[in-house]
């Protein structure tokens, strides 16, 4: 699987991702939910580069022109609650696409630091053929990711496989490189280099999805 870091070239995606970090800023709820959404816009921008594209010709007002076009036929899957932001600002790219969304959960049996990832829920179509894009802002184990993909396997075989994600760790990009196909590519705006006995990103941003959308109650 091929990485595609964001943060090793300079650009205005590090100031987005510092605001994701910053404990005085991240505490604004909507300015959180848009920084991820354009860091998502940021990331669809760079991957539509390697689709496939065909010539097409538009009629203007004045008389024709030729563009060349994305062509392939794309899903966008985000796992919920947390990767809502991030698939909406993919989705502003990609405004054709098709659309999946999945949940799947840190669940703590014994009430310690142990945890197993549940998939509760799925609506997707066909994947047959289809470039994939899964998008969850926070990449740690990479247990959500590969769960995902096993859930996803009774909507088809897509063509190809893009992961798009804001913070990761080193640990859960060498799992994903074990379990996805070899053709896969992750998009990550930056990566991180530690987990702690948790299994949360350090120094990473906290819980993505309470900082979008407010603390859940355990279960």
């Amino acid at each position: 699987m091929e990485v595609q870091e964001i943060s090793e070239t300079n650009s205005v995606a590090n100031q987005f991702i510092s605001q994701l970090r910053d404990t005085s800023i991240q505490s604004d709820r909507m300015r959180f939910r848009r920084n991820i959404e354009r860091l998502g816009e940021i990331m669809a921008y760079e991957l539509s580069k390697e689709l496939e594209y065909e010539k097409k010709e538009i009629t203007t007002p004045l008389g024709k022109s030729h563009v060349y076009l994305p062509k392939n036929e794309l899903v966008i899957c985000s796992i919920l609650r947390a990767g809502l932001p991030l698939h909406q600002g993919i989705l502003n790219y990609f405004d054709d696409a098709e659309n999946s969304f999945i949940s799947a959960y840190r669940h703590h049996p014994d009430n310690d630091e142990n945890f197993e990832i549940l998939v509760e829920y799925l609506a997707s179509p066909s994947l047959e053929g289809k470039t994939l894009i899964l998008a969850d802002p926070m990449l740690a184990t990479g247990r959500s990711f590969s769960n995902v993909l096993k859930a996803l396997e009774p909507m088809g075989t897509p063509e190809k496989i893009h992961l798009v994600s804001v913070i990761g760790s080193d640990e859960g990009v060498e799992y994903l490189k074990t379990v996805f196909p070899k053709d896969s590519k992750l998009w990550i705006s930056t990566i991180d280099h530690e987990l702690d006995k948790n299994g949360y990103i350090v120094p990473g941003l906290g819980d993505a999805g309470d900082l979008c959308y407010g603390n859940k109650l355990q279960h």
